[in-house]
């Protein structure tokens, strides 16, 4: 049964190496209708420690559309298919937005079997 906030949209951020590997992730995503939009920015610079060494390096900041009743899904789904062994994926709820973008969000991440029932 849905609930009220499943609709609540979601910015969902995430870094890959690289444009190519995030053009692959966001393709992926909207295909399985997970994400409505992943907005890809290039250039972005991270700098971290792993496994105790500061590390710095070029990745593709990527933000995904989504909501919040995708959630589960969302991540399950990336943590298969992120290159990384730790990938980022923070989600920020969009406490307001244009209803009109909301409504297309809720759409374009309606699984295509809940649209018949």
């Amino acid at each position: 049964m849905p609930h009220p906030e499943d609709d609540l949209p979601l910015l969902v951020y995430t870094t890959l190496a690289n444009e190519s590997d995030a053009q692959s992730l966001v393709q992926h995503l909207v295909t399985c209708r997970l994400i409505a939009c992943g907005t890809i920015i290039p250039g972005a610079r991270s700098v971290y420690r792993w496994n105790g060494e500061v590390i710095s390096g070029a990745e593709a900041l990527v933000i995904l559309k989504s909501r919040y009743g995708r959630w589960d899904e969302l991540l399950a789904e990336v943590q298969q298919k992120h290159p990384y062994d730790i990938p980022e994926l923070i989600a920020v709820p969009a406490m307001i937005a244009l209803p009109a973008y909301i409504r297309w969000i809720v759409e374009e991440t309606t699984p295509i079997d809940a649209e018949t029932t």
